[in-house]
């Protein structure tokens, strides 16, 4: 993972610029049909962001006619593009119709590291309010790599000919939701996104996620939250939600930050689709 120069993420950039002078160096490899995912075509991928190699998975209909929607859909703390949680959520979106595209956040999946990932989870419980020394400072590392990485994934699957590049979203929970919030603002090819389980008030000041998400503006919002999330106080999801700029629609389920219940996927979905319609 690279150190940041600053802590910031990037400026908003034009679409394909995210680091025009780094080669995307992109790859992608059709997977063997997966027993757990009928009816849905895998495509591993990678490509380069500030000196990493990013890999990704990218899921379509097994048939129709393309170009597919993309949905670029981010996992929470702890967990990877290839989690089982994350193919509950987007099979039966691909079997809808839509495309959808997940990475490893740094430190997670297949970008592990045996020391600073354990360091980077246990520091997540620090960061509401956050002042110690190390967790800001890892935070700001991973989060700007971690925002510079979903900008580099639209370039890198962009060209893509199954892919229809003008309508793009982005989808997420917890962690992937926290960075959402950073990315989503910065990034014009987005039509629409829907962050579930995330909040404002983490990190240092310049990295709260509610002091990026009004850049949004102007594009649907939806925003998901469980009455009992035990990760996410209710105030973090309501700072985010106030800072939040229209056209914006807020959920709330009863429930706690693992148990989201399926109609709240369900709702995800209706809203996405809705974006996305040509």
């Amino acid at each position: 993972m690279s150190t940041p120069d600053e802590a910031n993420v990037p400026a908003s950039p034009a679409a394909g610029a995210w680091s025009a002078r780094e080669p995307l160096a992109t790859w992608l490899v059709p997977l063997p049909p997966h027993p757990g995912r009928p009816g849905v075509r895998s495509v591993r991928f990678e490509y380069s962001s500030r000196g990493d190699r990013v890999p990704g998975l990218l899921l379509l209909p097994a048939d129709g006619p393309g170009p597919y929607p993309l949905v670029l859909l981010q996992h929470g703390a702890g967990d990877s593009k290839d989690s089982d949680l994350l193919d509950a959520v987007r099979l039966p979106w691909v079997r809808g119709g839509v495309a959808v595209a997940s990475i490893d956040f740094p430190l997670h999946g297949e970008r592990t590291s045996a020391k600073l990932s354990e360091i980077l989870l246990a520091s997540l419980a620090d960061l509401h309010g956050a002042e110690r020394r190390h967790a800001v400072t890892l935070w700001q590392g991973f989060a700007t790599q971690a925002v510079h990485d979903l900008g580099r994934a639209l370039d890198a699957l962009s060209p893509h000919a199954e892919i229809a590049e003008d309508r793009v979203a982005y989808a997420a929970f917890s962690l992937g939701a926290i960075l959402g919030a950073l990315y989503c603002g910065q990034e014009p090819r987005l039509r629409a996104a829907a962050l579930a389980l995330g909040g404002g008030g983490f990190g240092p000041p310049a990295l709260d996620p509610a002091r990026h998400i009004g850049r949004f503006a102007g594009r649907p919002l939806l925003l998901v939250n469980a009455t009992g999330d035990e990760r996410i106080p209710r105030s973090a999801a309501d700072a985010l939600h106030a800072a939040a700029a229209a056209p914006k629609e807020v959920l709330w389920f009863d429930s706690g930050h693992h148990d989201l219940p399926g109609r709240a996927l369900k709702a995800m979905w209706l809203f996405l689709a809705r974006s996305l319609e040509a």
